[in-house]
């Protein structure tokens, strides 16, 4: 039935429909007509907004438009435009560097995507770049964040699968890097087929990088009180995100000097708007996320693709593939929680290590995001741009094939992930 109920969503989305409503309505039809009770669609929709873990999306959406008016984030555009701003394409670039820094202070893919939609969107539209590839740089770069620590995701998997999250952290390094790099190549080979000029006209000497990487010092110290404070139990990964909203308060008004009583209201009124439409989705996808699970799809198929081989490479690619379909469909934090639990036996088995395992996982689960029918950050930016899905979709094609080719290359090189957490935690 499941398959059924999906057609009529696409259905309706090809009709033009909002895409939660689309969701709610045609996963409805399960609970008016199906076996389960009326009663369950509502309890569903409403529990899936009492996830503890979820709480961090909002905060760190708010955590991040404080940012952007408290001088923080104005400074890590500053720092990103002095690395790549000379770059052909150059505001692509400092998009994508952007998602680097902003990965070690939001955790959150979706809150990175908001607020570079917010404030970097607009410029590039005014430079000329069209709609559906300012979206696509800013939704499919935002995947960084999955990697580059604290992210969320690696904390629950790590949480569920009783693996250290300290070498899930420290192995998220050299993926996040080379994935930044991945994506920037992309943007450079787009830039001079469609020549989109440079933001800067000369490079910048080391002292005007020196000056800007001081001026951030504030910003880039922030990851790393984050990540000591997860690590040694300050406070939970939730908690984060009131701390990142803290944190940014008391940088904005009392170092900065910049964020005054109405600009932070008119953070709160925007956090509101983007945490409504996130909120919106995530609440309606819990419905097609039941359905899935009442009728054993991830169990079954985990369970079908664990007996096809015994092929450590094979069973990798198959489990992969199976997750990033999955994440077309579901929000990341249902498939970590849903499949963690059931695939961490399924990889030791088979002597995949789990943080090789769980660095592509994310990966794979946060690309869901950035893709058709469901993907959260992408319907977020292109609600915030007006995009058309259509477009958008056309133009994230080259960056989601160059993140597939560097998800590939991954598997079939693990000590490209391992290197770094073996030298560092030992083998």
């Amino acid at each position: 039935m499941s398959g059924i109920l999906t057609i009529l969503f696409l259905i309706l989305m090809f009709l033009g429909m909002p895409v939660a409503f689309a969701i709610g309505i045609s996963f409805m039809i399960f609970y008016l007509f199906g076996p389960m009770p009326a009663m369950i669609s509502v309890q569903k929709i409403v529990s899936s907004t009492q996830s503890f873990p979820l709480l961090a999306v909002p905060l760190f959406v708010f955590a991040g438009h404080l940012m952007n008016h408290s001088g923080i984030t104005e400074r890590l555009i500053k720092l990103s435009t002095a690395l790549t701003g000379w770059i052909r394409g150059g505001l692509a670039h400092v998009t994508i560097i952007l998602s680097a820094l902003m990965g070690g202070v939001s955790g959150s893919a979706v809150a990175d995507a908001a607020m570079e939609a917010r404030v970097l969107g607009p410029s590039m539209l005014a430079r000329g770049y069209t709609k559906g590839y300012a979206c696509a740089v800013i939704a499919v770069g935002s995947l960084i964040t999955a990697t580059i620590p604290p992210s969320i995701g690696l904390i629950l998997y790590g949480f569920l699968g009783n693996i250290s999250i300290g070498r899930l952290f420290v192995g998220g390094l050299v993926p996040g890097v080379l994935m930044t790099i991945v994506l920037m190549v992309t943007a450079y080979i787009i830039a001079r087929k469609r020549g989109y000029k440079a933001e800067l006209t000369k490079i910048p000497s080391g002292k005007e990088i020196a000056l800007c990487m001081w001026e951030c010092k504030w910003a880039l110290l922030f990851p790393i009180f984050l990540i000591v404070g997860i690590r040694y139990g300050i406070f939970t990964p939730s908690e984060a995100g009131a701390f990142a909203v803290a944190y940014a308060v008391i940088i904005g008004m009392f170092v900065y000097r910049q964020l005054t009583l109405e600009k932070l209201l008119e953070s709160l009124r925007y956090s509101v708007r983007d945490i409504g439409m996130i909120m919106l989705i995530i609440m309606f996808s819990s419905l097609i996320g039941y359905v899935i699970t009442l009728e054993g799809v991830p169990q079954a198929a985990a369970s079908f693709l664990a007996g096809v081989t015994n092929n450590k490479v094979v069973l990798m690619f198959l489990l992969i593939t199976f997750i990033i379909l999955l994440g077309t469909l579901l929000e990341s934090t249902v498939i970590v929680l849903l499949l963690t639990p059931i695939l961490v036996p399924i990889i030791l088995r088979a002597g995949i290590d789990p943080v090789h395992f769980g660095l592509i996982m994310m990966t794979c689960v946060t690309l869901g995001s950035m893709t058709p029918p469901v993907g959260v950050a992408m319907f977020t930016v292109c609600g915030i741009l007006k995009c058309e899905l259509d477009e958008y979709t056309r133009e994230a094609l080259p960056f989601l094939a160059a993140v597939i080719a560097l998800i590939i290359v991954m598997i079939l090189f693990p000590e490209i992930v391992l290197f770094l957490p073996n030298l560092v935690f030992g083998v």
